[in-house]
């Protein structure tokens, strides 16, 4: 079943490339589609309360046969897989009248063969470099494909969070809350989750849940280049975009994980180029309903993405209204009611539950900042950008945090403070090793931060530039410091990306080089002094750009906790052993007690957990079993009566197991081991 999906995007990107605009455009087209129908399938389903496995199942056939339909159509009336008479016609409007218009003809049977001689031209002429940045770009992913494929999610916050409340979406039919001590389940934005719910009801499993985010890090790349593209830059300038952004240590760790901030990135990366289209020209329908449903895919993934994405949606809307006032207010208009139709019911059942849209007070303070002042700002800002450019230089790392809490020490504000920094958590935190939770990204985000400073004064670059840093101000304003942020900012990185592409491709640029060189040669001493110091910056950025390979190829070698080689190869690694590699010393305890509870026969099972528990493993280890929470933050949402449960597993509860038995249960013993206790329940 996994390749219906496939087939689905595939006829959809088909149709979208019948509209004109290149593959690229037409392949984050069908994502964002793709991406926002099954988001919409999810709560139509849940609203029925059929979000079942064959309900699923039909939707996708129904919606595939729908869609191959239309793709043998449009074939048989244009008369090849190619795109004759339509290319250039943009919308809905130009797409029907180029169907209606169109006589049955003779199939080309040269088509293709024209389009790979158009591949084989454009790959001839790309220089040798530019060769080497595809086919690095291509072993990266190919390597990440197979670590996708083959490791188990083993994230440490999906094993709490992200993949638990899939769970209970399938065992209850609908994506309604349910009570637990883990409000992350309930009150983090879900539209990653969705996704993955399709792939879970389709395949029966989790095996495939990493392709979510390597499908994202594909699309990020994608959009980021076509980004490049939209600003001036070049075939040159694009492809060095798409490196910065495809060697990034943090994406290539990502892009093979059930995290979600890979699929955040790959919505904002779509409003910004679907709206940069629309800056000079009237928006249609088609890039209307696209653009919403983009920024409506980011509010529902993770709203620290609207920092961007909101943004990009205002100088859109104002470009719109200058063009044309009433046009671009309906525009506005639309794009918000299509935010609202996708995110809407999640916010709204968020809403009910904590009386407020962004969930309980405890969970908003924990990552929103208290103190807006400039002082604080200024020393949340400097500890975010030392923990991502953070290097393997121990003395340097430690010289840069200890003038970093210096400087916060001048400005009188506690670098530890809770009120700009993650609870319990403590700066500086060493982040340069290749984990996924933490890794740095130094090469990329200095030659980012470079070329968007130079950039900002350029005449066709200046308004991209200034909303990437407003974007960057807006989130050192709103976000504490964490030791994990650098996920975080991963959507600036790919906003970002094409502004260094610009800068480093015109320092690259063989004819610039040429022509400085005839100037030198006229010139004197002062013209080949400017030449040698191009030259000089030329070869730095190359150098970071070759580092930055390097720490690519070294995180999907040797990155945790999804590794090619050593120790804990997803080669040479169990299964279960790689589910549980994060925290190796808990696997034993969770096998023991779910065999016990196996071997009881209970049916249904209460869990009693703490607020950073695991819950997953136990839902891969007791397949079939119901599982219940004994506990509840949720004030309208009362926990599971002890009565009902035919045994309980604990993990490190706030309270001791031996509190939430109940006195109907006869001759019950809680049995304990390391951090886990069971009870296996006899009722009176």
């Amino acid at each position: 079943m996994i390749v219906v999906p496939l087939l689905t995007f595939v006829a959809v990107a088909y149709l979208c490339l019948r509209l004109g605009g290149g593959v690229r455009l037409a392949l984050l087209r069908a994502a964002v589609l793709t991406g926002g129908a099954a988001c919409l399938a999810v709560e139509a389903l849940s609203s029925l309360h059929a979000l079942h496995r064959p309900a699923v199942i039909v939707a996708w056939l129904l919606a595939l046969t729908v869609l191959s339909a239309c793709c043998f159509w449009l074939v048989r009336r244009s008369g090849s897989f190619g795109l004759p008479g339509f290319v250039g016609r943009s919308g809905p409007a130009g797409f029907f009248r180029f169907i209606r218009r169109s006589a049955p003809a003779k199939p080309e049977i040269s088509a293709f063969a024209t389009s790979w001689r158009s591949v084989r031209g454009r790959w001839a002429g790309l220089a040798r470099v530019e060769r080497l940045i595809v086919g690095v770009l291509g072993g990266l992913f190919l390597l990440d494909l197979v670590v996708a494929l083959v490791a188990p999610p083993n994230n440490f916050d999906s094993q709490t969070y992200h993949l638990p409340k899939i769970e209970h979406w399938v065992q209850q039919g609908d994506v309604g809350f349910y009570p637990t001590i883990i409000d992350r389940q309930l009150a983090m934005a879900p539209g990653a989750e969705y996704l993955l719910l399709h792939l879970r009801l389709l395949t029966g499993g989790d095996g495939y849940y990493n392709l979510v985010q390597l499908a994202a890090g594909v699309g990020v790349v994608l959009a980021a280049s076509r980004i490049a593209g939209q600003l001036g830059g070049g075939t040159r300038a694009q492809l060095i975009t798409a490196l910065i952004v495809g060697t990034t240590p943090m994406v290539v760790l990502e892009a093979t994980s059930t995290q979600t901030d890979l699929v955040v990135a790959l919505w904002v990366s779509c409003v910004a180029t679907f709206t940069l289209d629309g800056l000079r020209a009237r928006t249609g329908a088609l890039d209307t309903l696209l653009i919403g449903t983009a920024a409506g895919l980011t509010l529902l993934t993770k709203a620290t993405g609207l920092l961007g994405a909101g943004l990009l949606l205002l100088v859109w809307v104002g470009a719109q209204l200058r063009l044309r006032w009433w046009r671009g207010l309906v525009a506005a208009l639309a794009t918000g009611a299509l935010m609202l139709l996708l995110a809407g019911p999640s916010l709204l059942r968020v809403q009910q539950t904590y009386d407020n849209p962004l969930g309980p007070a405890h969970l908003r303070e924990s990552i929103s900042m208290q103190r807006h002042d400039p002082a604080s700002v200024l020393v949340n800002g400097l500890r975010i950008a030392e923990t991502a450019l953070q290097t393997p230089i121990g003395p340097l790392n430690d010289a840069l945090a200890a003038g970093i809490i210096g400087i916060a020490g001048i400005l009188g504000v506690d670098p530890q403070a809770r009120d700009i920094t993650y609870w319990n958590e403590k700066y500086p935190y060493m982040s340069w090793p290749p984990d996924e939770d933490r890794v740095s990204l130094p090469a990329q985000g200095a030659l980012i931060l470079l070329g968007a400073l130079l950039l900002a004064f350029r005449k066709g670059t200046r308004l991209y530039a200034a909303v990437f840093w407003l974007a960057l101000l807006a989130y050192v304003v709103t976000v504490k410091w964490q030791p994990w942020g650098n996920r975080l900012i991963v959507f600036l990185l790919v906003l970002g990306a094409p502004l260094a592409g610009l800068w480093i491709a015109s320092l690259t640029s063989r004819a610039e080089l040429s022509g400085r060189s005839e100037l030198a040669g006229r010139a004197g001493l002062a013209a080949r002094a400017g030449l040698s110091g191009r030259r000089l910056a030329t070869w730095a950025t190359t150098g970071a750009l070759a580092a930055g390979v390097a720490a690519a190829g070294f995180a999907v070698a040797y990155g945790w906790p999804r590794r090619l080689v050593g120790d804990g190869s997803i080669f040479t690694t169990s299964q279960m052993d790689q589910r549980f590699i994060r925290e190796p010393q808990w696997q034993r305890d969770y096998e023991w007690a779910a065999a016990a509870v196996r071997a009881s026969g209970a049916r249904r099972v209460g869990l009693a957990q703490g607020y950073n528990s695991w819950e997953y493993p136990w839902w891969i280890l007791l397949p079939g079993v119901e599982l219940v929470s004994v506990q509840s933050l949720q004030p309208n949402l009362p926990a599971a009566p002890n009565t009902t449960i035919d045994a309980m597993l604990c993990v490190k509860p706030v309270r001791p197991c031996e509190f939430y038995t109940s006195p109907t249960w006869q001759n019950t013993e809680v049995h304990h081991q390391g951090d886990v206790a069971y009870v296996i329940v006899r009722h009176q």
